[in-house]
């Protein structure tokens, strides 16, 4: 046995038991920070403006109060079930931390009938609620150009038990496939919808888009250029003809028909123009003026196809050709308020084939959505399912402002949800009573590593919600 070995087994450094303490301990200290955020942007208001009359009576809880442990319970990511509530509701470290008294924390079954009480009429209100927190961060960041991306969410349910609206997608599996509009990484305005929805149904789409646009010339600028970026889901002239309505640009994936197939096999080499993108991907492009069937307009085509330079690697599926439709460039009123805005490079082939290649990152906003929350939704009706959805796209919004206000540098704005939770959330801490104040203590180490002063006054400072 060798020296080292020889001093682990000394007494003094053994643990001989392990007892249980009345102290208030909690391992997700960084909670601490979310909810004094949340308190900070004046969020917990406006959910009581606009659900505050579902609570029925003084004596329960109020509504701000359950969509903050509702938040927390997502935030904190340690279990994906309602029935962890329970557990949650004897942790007295976890209530400290996340500023609840314990007698108020809530149980699964007061979880359950809070989410069971919505109406088809109050989930309506989660996409104001959302839209709200969407012209807080214009008015912050204050963009010159404001890029949208229309994309759905498959949402896997094909093992749950039956749920009310899970029906077999494109794919044959049992899910629910909600339409999302999304601003980079934020999810902006959102319909919940069940699986069998196409992409493109009904008059969701055009209303959409005719609503948003409409909020943000309203409440942020009037002359701001908006550009909507689709796949091929959206090829649709009704919706072009409300974005051409709406004086708004876009750029969507086409359907490669057989003329066009025939066309682009008869072309000469030369006619082709090259360019790379941004990630070193070689490509080559040609642009023709389209009117299918019963358009009433040609409108801009850019055919694009990826070059096999032997060094690419893509996933299986990747489609190296594609053509996009697009109106910007054809001196329509976008041109003229690009041009106005500084942003005259909108109208360059290449930046039309970069916006649309660009989808990838409305993906990527679905992938950290899934990573926050819960793909498998946990009730069997399908407003609950929906009012759950609907919290979690505006904890997701949150947290994702949170990083940006609160957690850099310790975590890149880009991070997922699992990266925040190790870094900052999963916190040894104590909380203590002195002089009538309450205390969040954690080790010397790990306050200066953080800086956590610093960012608890970050959060008690952050520009609030108007």
């Amino acid at each position: 046995m060798n020296n080292d070995s020889k001093k682990y087994r000394q007494k003094k450094l053994q643990i001989s038991r392990i007892e249980k303490t009345s102290d208030r301990l909690t391992g997700r200290a960084g909670l601490s920070l979310f909810v004094a955020y949340m308190h900070g942007s004046g969020i917990f208001p406006i959910l009581d403006h606009y659900f505050g009359s579902i609570r029925k009576s003084q004596k329960g809880l109020a509504v701000f109060e359950l969509f903050k442990q509702v938040m927390c319970f997502m935030v904190d990511g340690t279990s994906r079930h309602v029935s962890y509530f329970d557990q949650l509701a004897k942790d007295a470290g976890y209530a400290g931390c996340i500023e609840t008294d314990e007698g108020k924390m809530a149980s699964s079954h007061r979880i359950k009938r809070f989410f069971k009480s919505f109406a088809w009429m109050r989930i309506f209100l989660f996409r104001q609620v959302l839209q709200t927190l969407f012209i807080w961060r214009l008015r912050i960041k204050q963009p010159d150009v404001i890029e949208l991306g229309l994309d759905t969410m498959v949402m896997d349910n094909d093992d749950a038990n039956c749920r009310q609206g899970v029906k077999p997608t494109y794919k044959r599996k049992k899910r629910f496939q909600p339409l999302q509009m999304n601003w980079g990484r934020f999810i902006v305005d959102a319909v919940f919808r069940g699986g069998d929805k196409h992409s493109n149904h009904g008059d969701t789409v055009p209303q959409m888009i005719t609503h948003m646009v409409n909020k943000i010339r309203r409440d942020y600028r009037q002359d701001v250029p908006i550009i909507i970026r689709m796949d091929k889901g959206f090829f649709d002239q009704k919706i072009f003809e409300c974005c051409e309505k709406l004086k708004i640009g876009y750029v969507c994936g086409g359907k490669i028909y057989q003329d066009i197939k025939t066309m682009v096999a008869q072309l000469d080499d030369r006619v082709w123009q090259r360019f790379c993108s941004r990630n070193k991907d070689a490509w080559e492009y040609i642009e023709y003026g389209c009117r299918r069937g019963n358009w009433k307009r040609f409108r801009r085509a850019v055919y694009c196809r990826l070059l096999n330079e032997g060094h690419q690697l893509h996933l299986p599926g990747f489609r190296p050709d594609t053509i996009m439709i697009t109106n910007i460039g054809q001196g329509q009123t976008i041109d003229r308020m690009l041009k106005a805005a500084g942003a005259a490079h909108y109208l360059e082939t290449e930046a039309i084939v970069a916006c649309y290649h660009d989808r990838g990152s409305d993906e990527l906003a679905n992938r950290a959505l899934k990573d926050f929350g819960h793909e498998q939704l946990p009730f069997k009706r399908f407003n609950p399912n929906a009012a759950w959805y609907y919290t979690m796209l505006l904890g997701h919004f949150l947290r994702e402002t949170f990083k940006e206000d609160v957690g850099t540098p310790i975590v890149a704005v880009g991070a997922y949800a699992t990266t925040v939770r190790r870094r900052l959330i999963d916190v040894a801490g104590k909380i203590v009573s002195h002089s009538e104040n309450i205390i969040l203590k954690v080790s010397a180490a790990c306050f200066d590593a953080l800086g956590l002063g610093q960012r608890f006054e970050r959060c008690k400072s952050v520009i609030p919600i108007a």
